[in-house]
């Protein structure tokens, strides 16, 4: 019996080496790894375009279209994605602001309004800092270019949001953030004179202790993708799911044993083990579990914030965002 071709669009983490190498193959899927490191392009050729029969996408996007009803994808419980993001809170030296609550009158540039890391990041400034996300005006432009990132569409809100476009042929949001014609940068991008223009700094210096107090407290490792497949390939192939997911889990889970072999480190990391010992502390030795269940505080944080965020009108149950698989 031939196998079903399905091409698969995912950024080349070291948790889809496998896939990508024929390491681990998926039952029954004669499968094409797209390794593609740009996600916004993996969005943008999935949602406008339907490219490919699976992706990564953004877990932002993804809710709001299944609240909306009219989400063209299925999502399964795999997240290619995490990332802490205190380190991304990016200021103005002179900018007069210490701590995220300072940010409110000021204007405070992001790649996209909708990205799933800008969403994160002004949750956190709302549910622990006490931010009012009204009284910011948004600059949405490109971290490390002059012009967009991405395709941005006007956000999908239920409530209106002041937001400006960067329409500086000759400036990224990194340059008006050194110039000072922004305040702060938050989201998915690092600026690129950060470390190197006196005035570009992070608001929390000592981020990693930030980030890990974080997690200890609210156990929220924010998720940015999750894998969807294209509803009417599920509807036509539903085992295709589960083939898929296992085959996901399979490839993390031997990635994780490849990085934990004490012989020769796997990973560029000088202090690897140390970091080891510090995972199995925190995360009981797997730090990018798959499936509902281990990454509730995650999602449950997400559908909130959405919520707050004028995305969606109400939370729903996560179970209902992804198949049982």
């Amino acid at each position: 019996m031939s196998k079903f071709p399905l091409t698969f669009a995912c950024g080349g983490y070291d948790r889809m080496q496998p896939l990508m190498t024929g390491a681990v193959e998926p039952e029954g899927i004669d499968l094409n790894f797209l390794d593609i490191q740009a996600p916004r392009e993996i969005f943008d050729r999935m949602v406008k375009r339907r490219e490919f029969h699976a992706s990564e996408l953004s877990l932002s996007e993804f809710i709001s279209q299944m609240a909306a009803g009219e989400c063209p994808f299925v999502g399964i419980p795999v997240f290619p994605s995490k990332m802490f993001r205190h380190g991304y809170f990016i200021v103005n030296l002179n900018s007069g602001i210490k701590t995220p609550k300072d940010m409110e009158g000021k204007r405070v540039g992001l790649p996209m309004y909708t990205q799933t890391a800008a969403v994160v990041c002004r949750g956190f400034m709302e549910n622990d800092y006490d931010v009012d996300l009204s009284k910011i005006h948004w600059v949405i432009g490109a971290v490390e270019k002059a012009g967009t990132h991405g395709m941005p569409a006007p956000p999908p809100l239920l409530k209106p949001v002041e937001i400006e476009i960067n329409n500086n042929p000759e400036k990224s949001l990194g340059d008006l953030l050194a110039d000072g014609e922004i305040d702060a940068i938050i989201g998915s991008r690092l600026p690129v004179n950060l470390g190197t223009h006196p005035n570009v700094v992070r608001l929390f210096p000592n981020y990693r202790e930030v980030e890990r107090e974080h997690f200890i407290r609210t156990g929220i490792h924010p998720i940015m993708h999750l894998v969807v497949i294209r509803r009417e390939i599920h509807e036509a192939e539903p085992w295709i799911a589960t083939s898929l997911y296992k085959a996901c889990v399979d490839a993390k889970n031997l990635v994780n044993e490849q990085m934990r072999f004490s012989g020769a480190q796997h990973l560029m990391l000088p202090w690897l083990f140390p970091d080891l010992d510090e995972i199995d502390e925190l995360f009981g030795g797997d730090p990018w579990p798959y499936g509902v269940e281990a990454n509730r505080p995650s999602l449950e944080a997400m559908v909130k914030y959405l919520r707050q965020q004028h995305f969606i009108a109400e939370e729903m149950p996560i179970e209902d965002l992804f198949l049982d698989v």
